[in-house]
């Protein structure tokens, strides 16, 4: 490939295509020609050799116009300014075209578009021949490189392979195909031209005499990854390594490239990983450079991913944010991504930053907008409802967290403290407003309204069909989440309301009936409480529910949301105006075990999101969501974590509060029920002023006053008719190591790739719910949550031509056979399928 045909096609165009809007600077006036030969019915192309105040006029006009849907428009500029890269502030802000950089792509861009650089990067095979012409002339001109080498060179390489580069061939032999690996078992009669390639490119000499495929690619393989372990390599080589083979300097652009395209490639970068892990053994890498800390940038070998994972940990443990952002987003795109548990442990850390950055953020804003319970609350609703959505994320990847790497235990001490700090700072102020405010707090929308104000009236409307959806411990965080999964389904409407206290499934339940605003009551019964609507016990489903069922008679219909969804064939009759789907998986998981089960959060919300649709096949028109109470993660609770009771004769309800006559102390608030919402047998209602329970040992828990346990959400949503039009269609693949059927890992990773099969599919994004499910069609296997997967629901959304690499979460007692499934997480139809089985190693 001849110079010029590099800088346009693999320099100027590609840059182009990405940016839009791309400014050359060239003091050599080298690439003018070159820049101006671009100009097409696409590309504007403006010279500033001769006047810099008319060519940027002509820039800013033609800038305007990018991106116009008129053919005659260009779609992308190049701006020729024959002067010198500006470096500092104040050359840009001299710099008449600096600003078009800013918004797009700037030439020269680092070492690596320096003239000798692309040189060598043009004819990678010459690596040598043009370091002596730069030695002996430091501007060539470009005939005088692409006359280096004259001649096609390697044919039998060229033919075997069916390929034409230098570069190309030495991919192929990193990384053959089926069929180039056959052809290269054929003969030997390619070897006598490796040999010379290697030389000339690489500066390799081959020590094997072997004549195999294998035996040159093993060492070819082991110089390539050890030259740029050695170049991006700060420190001096341990004397332990110094005589294993490496290239020289000029090799360098052709390594960096080899190895980044085989990190890159889908279908090289598992026998990359392969490889690495295998040479990382065999030179001892790991005791040798056992005292280096600084190992640069790059994590060819999976041993520097780890210290670099350790040098996040350690940024975090002292505050230095921005260094483990660096090191986070430098990271982003790792090929050891590519192992779910080194994905996993990123997850970890990056969820950990986040919790941090947004605790620190939460605690410097509570001192403007904490100053009284109205502004609390609407800050609440805005901004700090975000500290307990990353909180509960962070323990969801805590909890799917399977490697058990004590690099990682420092990741989970540290952040949990912030969220501790932060939320003991949000309750001590709310129970500091709590005595004045009251609850609920007056001008809002108690829970115990709810019916009357919210549902009552759709259904006094002829025609309007209602699903009320009770969802147990639904906080108000995720009714954000679940708002915004619901906006595709129809006009979604979110709101605050206030749960009655004390904040337990019974007495929230109840409070959500026609009526309990003024009827609803607390009653001293069997040495507990028992709720009831007009003197009549209402603390059970069946209660609860013959309650509706007694005042709209046919017109009332029930059932849990998992039957109705599970049963595609189930009808409701068309007398039914009000539906009650019953949801408890969240409340009922959660108490029994909250460190592995958070991930039935997002099935829930999924239901939700299945349910809604299914609603609109069954002709209704409106649905409301709705809770009785939200939690509290109580995860960083240390065993001391725990508060005394107050003074008095209380009855302790669900460990976060207390009724009966008493007075408040140091850790206690104490009002009169009354104060609270409360009416019946009991005069007075107390709960810590901090986050901590009565009982020890709690990692989850409801029942008192705080923000995160009595804010929950009210959805409203009019439902779409359901439309007959057209759906786009995507083609969907699914890949596990490229075509491999046994996963040996608790966490694979596979390929998901979107590609669309029709026209009006090139500007839809595509949700994917990816399930593992064995032959019975139980789920065995998600996706874990972690990027680009919804913390919430374990969704992916991607466009057409993106593809994404995802870690499956395998349920630890599973073995056998099982399908993996990219499922519509709203139909639940298949868009493509993959049949795995594990092969644990242990």
């Amino acid at each position: 490939m001849s110079l010029r045909s590099f800088f346009c096609d693999h320099v100027l165009r590609p840059r182009l295509a990405k940016a839009t809007c791309l400014v050359v600077y060239d003091l050599e006036q080298r690439y003018g020609e070159l820049c101006q030969g671009m100009a097409s019915d696409t590309v504007a192309v403006v010279d500033a050799s001769a006047s810099g105040i008319e060519s940027r006029e002509a820039a800013l006009q033609t800038f305007m116009k990018l991106g116009q849907p008129r053919p005659s428009e260009p779609k992308a500029l190049l701006i020729y300014v024959p002067a010198r890269l500006p470096t500092t502030d104040e050359e840009r802000a001299n710099d008449p075209f600096s600003i078009f950089a800013v918004g797009g792509a700037v030439f020269p861009d680092g070492a690596g578009d320096e003239y000798l650089s692309l040189c060598l990067r043009a004819k990678p095979d010459h690596a040598t021949e043009i370091r002596r012409l730069f030695d002996s002339d430091p501007s060539p001109s470009f005939e005088l490189v692409d006359n280096i080498g004259g001649g096609v060179g390697y044919p039998v390489l060229r033919t075997i392979l069916g390929v034409e580069s230098a570069r190309d061939i030495l991919l192929a032999l990193l990384a053959p195909s089926q069929q180039q690996l056959a052809k290269l078992k054929e003969k030997d009669a390619w070897v006598s031209e490796v040999r010379a390639l290697l030389a000339a490119s690489l500066g390799l000499k081959l020590a094997t005499r072997g004549k195999t495929w294998s035996a040159i690619a093993d060492e070819l393989w082991r110089f390539l990854l050890f030259s740029e372990f050695v170049f991006d390599l700060p420190a001096a080589l341990p004397a332990n390594l110094a005589s294993v083979p490496r290239g020289s300097e000029a090799a360098r652009p052709l390594v960096e490239y080899l190895c980044d395209t085989l990190r890159q490639d889908t279908r090289r970068r598992q026998s990359y990983i392969e490889r690495a892990e295998e040479i990382e053994g065999d030179l001892g890498l790991v005791e040798a450079c056992a005292g280096i800390f600084d190992l640069g940038i790059k994590d060819t070998f999976p041993f520097e991913e780890r210290t670099f994972l350790a040098a996040a940990v350690n940024a975090l443990k002292d505050d230095r944010l921005d260094d483990i952002r660096d090191i986070v987003t430098r990271h982003r795109q790792s090929v050891w991504l590519g192992k779910g548990e080194s994905q996993a442990q990123w997850q970890l850390v990056t969820a950990a930053l986040q919790l941090v950055e947004e605790c620190q953020s939460a605690d410097a804003s509570l001192a403007d907008r904490g100053w009284s319970m109205d502004a609390l609350l609407d800050h609440y609703g805005t901004r700090l409802r975000e500290v307990d959505r990353l909180q509960r994320e962070f323990e969801q990847a805590v909890g799917d967290y399977v490697s058990h790497d004590p690099v990682v235990d420092d990741v989970v001490d540290h952040a949990r403290q912030h969220y501790a700090k932060v939320a003991t700072k949000i309750q001590t102020l709310f129970t500091r407003h709590l005595p004045t405010a009251g609850w609920p707090p007056q001008g809002r929308l108690a829970n115990a309204d709810v019916f009357d104000r919210i549902v009552a009236p759709i259904l006094a409307e002829r025609g309007r069909r209602l699903a009320y959806i009770l969802v147990d411990a639904l906080r108000y965080e995720l009714g954000v989440v679940l708002h915004r999964l619901l906006m595709d389904a129809g006009q979604a409407d979110l709101v605050s309301a206030y749960a009655q206290v004390p904040t337990i499934t019974p007495v929230g339940m109840a409070s959500l009936l026609p009526g309990a605003g003024a009827g609803l009551s607390i009653a001293r019964e069997n040495g507990g409480i028992m709720p009831k609507l007009d003197g009549n016990p209402v603390a059970t489903v069946p209660h609860r529910m013959g309650v509706l069922r007694a005042r709209f008679g046919d017109r009332f219909a029930e059932t849990t949301l998992s039957d109705f969804i599970g049963n595609k064939k189930s009808s409701v009759a068309e007398t039914v105006d009000l539906l009650v789907l019953r949801s408890t998986e969240i409340d009922s998981l959660l108490e029994t075990n909250p460190e592995s089960t958070l991930g039935v959060i997002g099935q829930t919300l999924n239901s939700i999101r299945v349910a809604i649709h299914r609603l609109k096949e069954r002709g209704f028109t409106d649905a409301v969501i709705v809770t009785d109470h939200g939690f509290y993660l109580n995860a960083h609770g240390e065993a001391g974590d725990l508060c005394a009771r107050p003074p008095g004769s209380w009855l302790t309800i669900h460990d976060r509060a207390l009724l009966g006559d008493g007075a408040e102390d140091a850790q206690n608030f104490a009002l009169p029920a009354a104060r609270v919402g409360i009416r019946g047998d009991f005069g007075m209602f107390a709960g810590p002023r901090t986050m901590a329970p009565y009982r020890r040992g709690l990692k989850y828990f409801h029942g008192g006053l705080s923000l995160q346990e009595a804010v929950v959400p009210v959805l409203t949503v009019r439902l779409k008719p359901v439309s007959q039009a057209a759906l786009p269609v995507a083609s969907v693949k699914l890949i596990y190591k490229n075509g491999a059927t046994r996963v040996t890992t608790r966490l694979p990773v596979v390929d998901l790739l979107v590609e669309s099969a029709d026209m009006f599919s090139q500007a839809v994004d595509f949700e994917i719910l990816l399930e593992a499910q064995n032959r019975k069609g139980d789920v065995v296997g998600e996706a874990k949550r972690s990027d680009p997967v919804d913390p919430a629901t374990g969704t992916l959304t991607l466009k057409p031509g993106q593809r994404e690499q995802v870690a499956i979460r395998m349920d630890m007692e599973f073995h056998g056979k099982f399908t993996l499934k990219a499922l519509n997480p709203v139909t639940m139809a298949a868009y493509a399928t993959l049949e795995l089985e594990t092969d644990y190693a242990v």
